[in-house]
Parts: structure tokens; sequence; C-alpha cells
């Protein structure tokens, strides 16, 4: 058995956007029949499959209930990690060896069961699109693997004591005068020259960095 009809969702100002819309053309070379939307409620005839990819809005229980499968890919090693953003505050805490996991989508946020487990492994010098790219490829890589393993591949249940990540918000990009370039350094790693730019306050004035780039020394 295949699945062969699928929806791909993906919030309209979400930063996937452009790899959802190259993960479309790619599943179609496949043979697949794929369709791409920006709101789940756009998703009017059953699939097979809903691939939930940076989507940013709770989805009702109704709308899961229509197909066969609703799947999300979290980087995390859920339960631990649950919430927004999870990536990118792990990066802020130091890691670069990151768990994502490819799970079932329910009513409640972030504890159905997962299919898939793997690792994004980053070397500790990327900048925000470099690190961008390297989730793209880990979020296509997991649909593209449970494509191919279906229908030999089943669910295991959340194990261990939840934690949760709040949003994100431009606070979050602040800078500490009184801290060291290095010690803020996977900081400067995540923030967004032009969304959400590292800035620092000095004598009631506001200092936006806006051009963090990565050159060869």
């Amino acid at each position: 058995m295949k699945l062969k009809r699928l929806a791909i969702v993906t919030s309209a100002s979400s930063w996937f956007v452009p790899y959802a819309k190259y993960f479309v053309a790619k599943l179609r070379r496949k043979g697949y029949a794929v369709r791409f939307f920006n709101r789940y409620e756009e998703i009017n005839n059953s699939a097979d499959v809903v691939f939930i990819l940076s989507y940013f809005r709770l989805i009702k229980p109704a709308f899961l209930k229509k197909h066969t499968y609703n799947l999300v890919v979290h980087e995390s090693q859920l339960p631990q990690g649950r919430g927004w953003a999870p990536f990118f505050w792990q990066i802020s805490e130091g890691k670069n060896k990151i768990p994502v996991v490819l799970f079932e989508a329910t009513e409640k946020l972030d504890r159905g069961g997962i299919f898939i487990r793997e690792n994004i492994s980053l070397e500790g010098y990327e900048l925000n699109e470099e690190i961008r790219k390297k989730q793209a490829e880990a979020v296509m890589a997991l649909c593209l693997k449970f494509l191919k393993a279906f229908p030999h591949i089943k669910t295991k249940k959340q194990v261990g004591r939840a934690s949760y990540y709040r949003r994100r918000i431009a606070e979050d990009s602040k800078l500490n005068i009184n801290k060291s370039i290095k010690e803020q350094f996977n900081l400067l790693r995540i923030v967004h020259n032009e969304d959400f730019p590292a800035f620092f306050i000095y004598k009631k004035q506001k200092y936006i960095l806006n051009g963090i780039v990565r050159g060869i020394e």
C-alpha cells in the first residue's frame, strides 16, 4: 500500500514556505498527488497524510479526524521541549546535537505518538540561514522516511516528564553589554538580521546589529 494523496500546510509567515514549495515539487516528481496550503481550513478533501510543518496555529480535532495521518516535525526530545521554537531555544542553551521527531498531531499540543526520532548535528558556527537550511533538510528527510517506511512503521508513546518552551519574542534578541561576545555567541547565531535582529541598550539608547554574517578568517 502506498500513500498517494498528500497535503502540506505551512503558515504564510513561516521561514519554511520556500522549502515547503520545493518539497511539494520534489514529492510530485516522485509520483505523489500533493498540494500546498497556508491554512488548514483550505484542505477540503480528505488526505492520506497531512504534513503540518512550521504551522503556528492549533488545529481543531474535527479536521484531524478527516485525514488518515496528520504528522508534525518537532525539534526536541519529546515530551521534553514541547511548545514553540525548540530548535532555537536549544541552540541558545549551547546544544549542537538536537533531537528531531516526526509524530502524530492530536488535539493537545505536541502529545501524539512518535513515528521517527533522529538528530540534527550542527558544527557550532552556523548562523540563522545555515541553521534553517539544516532544519529544513531534516524536516523533509523525516517526512520522506515515513512515506518510504509505510505501512511498516508504528508509533511509540511519549515517555517521561514534559517540559515546555514559550514563544520567542523580539526581547529575546537582546544582548547584555556586560557579557562578552563569546558568552553570547549562540544568541548571535540564531537572531535574524531583519525580523528579530540582535540589539543592546546603552545609556538609554537602543543599538541594533542587523548585519551579522559569517566570513572566512
